[in-house]
C-alpha cells in the first residue's frame, strides 16, 4: 500500500512537470524520437512548468510573493486531477471520429495547410471563448478561470472541469468539418495550448507585457491581461488565443491603455479565496435567477442570455456597461475639447 501510495506521488509529481514522455525517451535509450515532431515536443513540453517555477522563485526573491496569489489556482488544479480519475471525456476523439466524414475536403501536413489550419482553429477558438462570454450558462463554466483578482501562469490551471470538453466540443467540430485533418489539428492544439498557458505570464517574469512589433499580430500577454479585467473599458475583448485576426474582424481588439490599469477579476463580488465560490459561484446564482424567474420563458432566457441579463429589464451585462462607457469617455473628450 505505501509503495503505491509512493508510486502515485511520484507519477503525479512528473506529470505536472511534464517528464514523463522525456524520462521514456531517456530509459528506453531512443534518442533518435529528438529528430522528430513529436520527440521535440516532448523535448520543450515541460518549459511551461519550469517557468512557473522561475516565476514563483522571482516573486520571493523580489519579496513580491503572496502565497494567496497561488492557492485557488493550485487547489483548483489538485481538485481536476482527482475529478479526473473518475471522469474522462475524450470530445476531441469523439468529435474527429463523428464529423471527419462529413469535412467539406481534407488538407494535409505542410506549412500552407498549417497557415490555413491555425486560421480556423482561430475562428473556432474566437467562437467558444465569445459564447463563453456571453451565454449565462457557458459563463458558468469559464467564470472560475477569470474569478483571480492577479495574473500569473497557474491561472491557466483555474478552469471548471466541464469547460474543456465544452471547448472541445465546439473548436474540433468547426476544424474538422473545414477539412482540418486531425494530426495538424492535435499539432496546432499544442502550439495553441501552449502559448494559451504563456499569455498568463505575471508581473514576475514579464513587467511590461507587451511584444514589441508583434503587438500587431498576435495576442501577447499583455492582450490577455486586458481580457481578464473587468474595468469598463476591457469587458469582453481579445477573445483569440494566438493570432489577433478574429478580434480585429469582429471589432473586439483592445489594446492596453497605460492611463487605465487593468483590475483583474470579474464583476459581481466575489470571495476570490474561497474555492467553493469561485468554482460554483456563479452556477449556484444561476440557479438561483431561474428558480426565481416568472415564466419557462424567462427561466430559460437566463440560462442563454448574456451574464447581467435580468427579466425586469435592469440588465447590466457587460456589452452594456462597456458601451456606456465609451459614449461617457466620447462626451468628455468633446467636452474638453470645447
Amino acid at each position: 500500500m505505501f509503495a503505491d501510495f509512493i508510486k502515485s506521488i511520484l507519477h503525479e509529481f512528473t506529470c505536472f512537470w511534464n517528464l514523463g514522455p522525456l524520462i521514456d525517451i531517456f530509459r528506453e535509450g531512443k534518442y533518435e524520437q529528438f529528430l522528430t515532431l513529436d520527440g521535440i515536443l516532448k523535448a520543450i513540453s515541460p518549459v511551461i512548468p519550469f517557468l512557473i517555477l522561475i516565476e514563483i522563485i522571482r516573486a520571493i526573491v523580489n519579496g513580491r510573493f503572496r502565497f494567496k496569489e497561488y492557492k485557488i489556482p493550485f487547489f483548483i488544479y489538485i481538485f481536476n486531477r482527482v475529478l479526473g480519475r473518475f471522469l474522462s471525456i475524450g470530445m476531441v476523439s469523439f468529435c474527429i471520429g463523428l464529423l471527419e466524414k462529413h469535412a467539406v475536403f481534407k488538407t494535409g501536413f505542410t506549412w500552407y495547410w498549417l497557415i490555413y489550419g491555425y486560421i480556423v482553429w482561430e475562428f473556432a477558438h474566437f467562437i467558444y471563448h465569445y459564447l463563453a462570454h456571453k451565454v449565462r450558462l457557458f459563463w458558468c463554466l469559464h467564470s472560475t478561470h477569470h474569478a483571480s483578482e492577479n495574473m500569473n501562469l497557474t491561472v491557466s490551471w483555474a478552469h471548471f472541469f466541464l469547460e474543456a470538453p465544452y471547448a472541445d466540443i465546439i473548436r474540433t467540430s468547426i476544424c474538422v468539418l473545414a477539412g482540418v485533418n486531425p494530426p495538424l489539428l492535435f499539432f496546432i492544439m499544442f502550439i495553441d495550448g501552449t502559448w494559451g498557458t504563456f499569455i498568463h505570464v505575471g508581473e514576475n517574469i514579464l513587467k511590461d507585457a507587451r511584444l514589441g512589433i508583434f503587438e500587431k499580430w498576435i495576442l501577447t500577454p499583455a492582450h490577455h491581461r486586458v481580457h481578464h479585467a473587468r474595468n469598463p473599458l476591457y469587458m469582453d475583448t481579445n477573445f483569440c488565443n494566438l493570432l489577433n485576426i478574429w478580434d480585429r474582424v469582429f471589432g473586439t481588439l483592445q489594446h492596453e491603455q497605460g492611463s487605465v490599469p487593468v483590475e483583474y477579476g470579474i464583476t459581481r463580488k466575489i470571495q476570490a479565496q474561497n474555492f467553493w465560490d469561485v468554482y460554483f459561484g456563479e452556477i449556484i446564482l444561476l440557479l438561483r435567477d431561474v428558480i426565481k424567474a416568472p415564466g419557462i420563458k424567462n427561466k430559460l432566457l437566463y440560462i442563454i442570455m448574456p451574464p447581467g441579463w435580468s427579466h425586469t429589464g435592469e440588465h447590466k451585462t457587460a456589452g452594456l456597461i462597456r458601451r456606456e462607457y465609451l459614449k461617457g469617455s466620447v462626451r468628455l473628450i468633446k467636452k474638453e475639447d470645447s
